[in-house]
């Protein structure tokens, strides 16, 4: 069973669980507070869920067409290697972060801090 860690706790999941659904299973969100509720509860399109993935180059689906899509509006960047949780299937262990900014796009630049301001 694949295990996720995340803002210091960490839970497991069955492989092929959607990382949102692993977190909210485990009482955790992908979301910051001023979007916990208003969001668009997995379907891709809000991109409020954006979190960076770490684990092996199998712990995690590939990226779908939508969560593409998605990652590539502002105020993401697509080199930022974000996923969203919504679309994100865990398929082996993972430590996931949470980014700055209402849809996690704080992700930060090579060198920089992630305190910094961009």
């Amino acid at each position: 069973m694949p295990t996720v860690r995340f803002q210091g706790r960490a839970t497991i999941c069955k492989p092929g669980t959607a990382l949102r659904d692993a977190l909210l299973d485990a009482g955790m969100t992908p979301h910051h507070t001023a979007v916990s509720i208003l969001n668009c509860h997995g379907l891709g399109t809000c991109g409020t869920c954006a979190v960076q993935v770490d684990g092996a180059a199998d712990a995690t689906s590939p990226p779908t067409a939508r969560e593409r899509w998605r990652l590539g509006l502002p105020p993401h960047r697509r080199d930022a290697g974000l996923r969203l949780a919504c679309q994100c299937r865990i398929n082996g262990d993972v430590e996931v972060r949470k980014h700055r900014g209402v849809w996690g796009q704080g992700a930060p630049d090579a060198g920089a801090s992630e305190s910094g301001i961009r």
